[in-house]
């Protein structure tokens, strides 16, 4: 596996994951409270430590902002995310992870860029992290 690389085993595409993660997961808010993480610590074993799924609602706005939200969000996790597999694979545990806007939408944020999505998220997996 690539150490910055996103491959299709670590995408969560079953609709039995998504529904353990949001009744029995634990949810965390970035410091500035823009984005969210559902996740849940398991002691199964997958094809790859972490898997990660990102969520943008459709209120949030348009087809094309919302697409480009989740670019972000999968880029801003590609390139934080070997600090957080390194600990689920020393423990031996599986996260199963979910990345969701909390206050941000089109109406107030026209535009989003990379450097206002990327420490959200690198706060949120540090929070994660810390509950191992």
């Amino acid at each position: 596996m690539k150490k910055f690389g996103l491959s299709k085993s670590e995408i969560i595409k079953s609709k039995k994951q998504f529904e353990l993660i949001f009744e029995a997961g634990k949810t965390v808010i970035s410091a500035n409270g823009i984005l969210k993480a559902t996740y849940i610590i398991l002691d199964e074993e997958f094809s790859s430590n972490v898997k990660v799924a990102f969520g943008v609602y459709k209120k949030a706005g348009n087809a094309v902002w919302r697409n480009r939200v989740k670019r972000l969000l999968r880029e801003s996790y590609r390139l934080n995310k070997h600090e957080i597999n390194q600990v689920a694979a020393s423990l031996n545990k599986t996260l199963l992870l979910v990345f969701q806007l909390n206050r941000l939408n089109k109406k107030y944020n026209r535009t989003v860029r990379l450097k206002e999505i990327m420490p959200e998220v690198i706060d949120l997996l540090k929070k994660i992290e810390s509950d191992f």
